[in-house]
Order: C-alpha cells, then sequence, then structure tokens
C-alpha cells in the first residue's frame, strides 16, 4: 500500500497527508497557509476528493509549522511514501520504548501495539497523532534520568494540547511540587526553538493562524467525543458545553493526584491519568486515541485474565471490520472506543489486584 502511494494519485491526495503537503508548498513558496483559494487548488490539484468548495488546513499551532515544511519541495505523489514511512517508523519505535519500560516481557503482546487501530490509522492517512505518542512515550521513559530532554519531548504533547488537560494540569502541580525545573528548561527550549523556526520561516504565522481561527467555524463541527455530543444533545448552540467534560475531568484528576502525591509514579499512575484526558478532550479524532496505547499495553501485560486480552483484540478487530473511510472520522461511530478503552484498563487493573491479593484461607494461614 505504502509503495503504491508513490505512483498513484488519489492515493495521495485523498488522504490527510495531503493538508500537510498542501501546507509546506505554502511555506516554501512563502504564501499564506491558511489562505482559502491557495490551499483548496492545491488539496484538489493533488487529488483531494472532497467537495469543490472545502478546504482543509493544519490546524496545529504554528510552531509546528516547520514539520510540514519538507514536504514543499516535493510533488505530493513523491512526499507521500517518505511520510508515511515516517509514521511507520514512529509507530514502530513508539511500542518498542513501551516495551522497554515495561521491562520486555516474554510475550507477544506488543504486537497490541502494532496493530492498535488508531495508530494505523494514522499510518494510513498520514496523520501527526503518532508525533504526540512519540512525545509521550519519550517523556515517561526520561523523566527520571534526562529532565530536560523528557520536557524537550513534552513540546510534540504542544501540537494537541487540548488531549492533555488533566493529564497537563496533574503535570504542572507534579512539577511545583517536585521542583522539576528542568522539565520545564526543556520545554520552553523546545518551544523558543520550534518558534523561532517558524517566524523565521514564515513571520506572519501566528497573525495568519489567529484571522483562520477566529472564521474557521471549528466549533460548530461534529466530532466523535464526549463534549460535541453532550453540545448537540442539550443544546447546539452552547458552544461552552463542549468544556463540560474537560473540566469534570480536571475536577477529579487534582485531588486524585494529591492523594497520590507522595507515591506518585508516572510509569503506573500516569497511564488512567492519559485514559481520562483523552475521554474528555473538547476537541478530538479518532486517531488521536493513539495515545491511550502505553496505557492498554501497561495493563495487557500486567492483567493475568486471558478474556480481557480477548476482549481488547475483539475491539480492535471491531475497529478494524469497521471501515473508518466508509464511516468517516467525523461520524457517531466513533463516539465508543474513548470510553471503551477506559473501561476495558480499569477492569484490567481490577482483575490484576484481585489476582495478586491472598485468598482469604491464604491469608488466615499466613496470620497463624
Amino acid at each position: 500500500f505504502l509503495a503504491v502511494m508513490t505512483f498513484e494519485r488519489h492515493l495521495a491526495g485523498a488522504r490527510d497527508f495531503v493538508i500537510y503537503w498542501a501546507t509546506g508548498q505554502q511555506l516554501v513558496h512563502h504564501g499564506n497557509p491558511y489562505d482559502p483559494a491557495t490551499m483548496r487548488a492545491l488539496e484538489h490539484g493533488a487529488g483531494f476528493a472532497g467537495k469543490a468548495e472545502l478546504v482543509n488546513y493544519m490546524r496545529n499551532p504554528p510552531w509546528g509549522l516547520p514539520l510540514a515544511l519538507p514536504l514543499g519541495f516535493f510533488s505530493a505523489r513523491v512526499a507521500a511514501l517518505p511520510w508515511s514511512l515516517l509514521m511507520l517508523a514512529m509507530l514502530v519505535i513508539e511500542v518498542r520504548l513501551v516495551w522497554d519500560i515495561l521491562g520486555r516481557p516474554r510475550s507477544h503482546l506488543d504486537w497490541l501495539g502494532y496493530c492498535f487501530p488508531p495508530a494505523l490509522v494514522c499510518v494510513i492517512m498520514g496523520q501527526t497523532s503518532l508525533f504526540l505518542l512519540l512525545g509521550l512515550v519519550l517523556f515517561l521513559r526520561l523523566h527520571k534520568t534526562q529532565p530536560f530532554w523528557a520536557g524537550a519531548a513534552l513540546w510534540f504533547c504542544t501540537l494537541k494540547p487540548h488531549l492533555f488537560v488533566p493529564f497537563g494540569l496533574v503535570l504542572i502541580v507534579w512539577i511545583v511540587l517536585n521542583r522539576r525545573w528542568r522539565i520545564v528548561l526543556g520545554l520552553a527550549s523546545a518551544l523558543a526553538v520550534s518558534i523561532g523556526l517558524t517566524l523565521a520561516i514564515d513571520p506572519a504565522a501566528f497573525r495568519q493562524y489567529l484571522a483562520w481561527a477566529h472564521s474557521s467555524g471549528i466549533s460548530d463541527e461534529f466530532l466523535p467525543c464526549l463534549g460535541v455530543a453532550l453540545r448537540d444533545l442539550i443544546n447546539p448552540q452552547a458552544k461552552w458545553l463542549i468544556f463540560v467534560p474537560c473540566a469534570i475531568g480536571s475536577i477529579w484528576a487534582l485531588p486524585w493526584f494529591w492523594r497520590k502525591r507522595a507515591t506518585w509514579n508516572w510509569l503506573t499512575d500516569g497511564h488512567l491519568l492519559m485514559l481520562v484526558s483523552i475521554l474528555v478532550a473538547p476537541y478530538a479524532w479518532f486517531y488521536d486515541q493513539s495515545l491511550a496505547l502505553p496505557a492498554l499495553l501497561f495493563a495487557a501485560v500486567r492483567t493475568r485474565s486471558r478474556a480481557l486480552l480477548a476482549v481488547l483484540a475483539l475491539l480492535c478487530i471491531l475497529l478494524e471490520i469497521q471501515p473508518f473511510y466508509a464511516a468517516g472520522p467525523e461520524t457517531a461511530a466513533y463516539l465508543w472506543p474513548a470510553p471503551a478503552w477506559l473501561v476495558w484498563y480499569l477492569l484490567a487493573r481490577r482483575a490484576e489486584k484481585a489476582a495478586d491479593s491472598p485468598t482469604p484461607v491464604l491469608a488466615a494461614t499466613a496470620v497463624n
């Protein structure tokens, strides 16, 4: 499939990759990456299959624009293959890093990571959510031994900061309580470098982005996430409703962290926090759920329940046979995976604790 992209115009243009390619074209030619007429012409010229009036933009904050710049030096067909190979390589690296964090268990459960549907969709569509997953995994791997680089890795997470609200709030409190200022320095340094590169490439990038965001109409879109579903159910005009789940998640996260602050461990406690952050995000697509991969692998390795492992595999299969292109990423058909990951994780951790706790007979024998 990846090899065919190089030669098949429509395969390159029909994916989200074409948005990043068109953005790169504008940056290379010193154009406005948020100009509707030019972006529409570039995307449809590359084979974008949407309606003639439809145009898409790179919605990440402007400091993410340098990621798209290299694509602008090539045609869409030529750039499609290396971009997809980059996504595939990142997925492999991320799963291997998680596997190392877990102590390289002697099992084949790592294939659940390689076959995780949201991550595979990122590879197929050329989506950037795998960059976020890379930042999350590197932070988990480096925060104890190399805090500066752990903070720098968090830069990837700032490409979609709305996916990390409860997680980010707890992270800030944890940094302050434990005086982990090198993490802050690493993140600030990475942001400073990326903002400098952005301004060098497009001095008007932030002004152009703000002008686009003001008139983009994103707040009226339907996305398969809890906040948007709540808004459309109660009052589609009350846009503030999309933030209600996020506020509830944040209110839960801070006291929960505070009770565990003395023994807090990002390698064990951070997973539930990330799953809740995904669930309550005010703006999220199905492929953003790639961020659930470390939590699910962690719970899969630790649980002894084969039934629960079978359920996780079944959930992934259901998503594989629910064709992403047929249903469309913007439909309610993709509302269920985020809560499903969270429920499965909680059940797996509960089964783990039940298996580790001694039976009443054994406990009484130990006391005697």
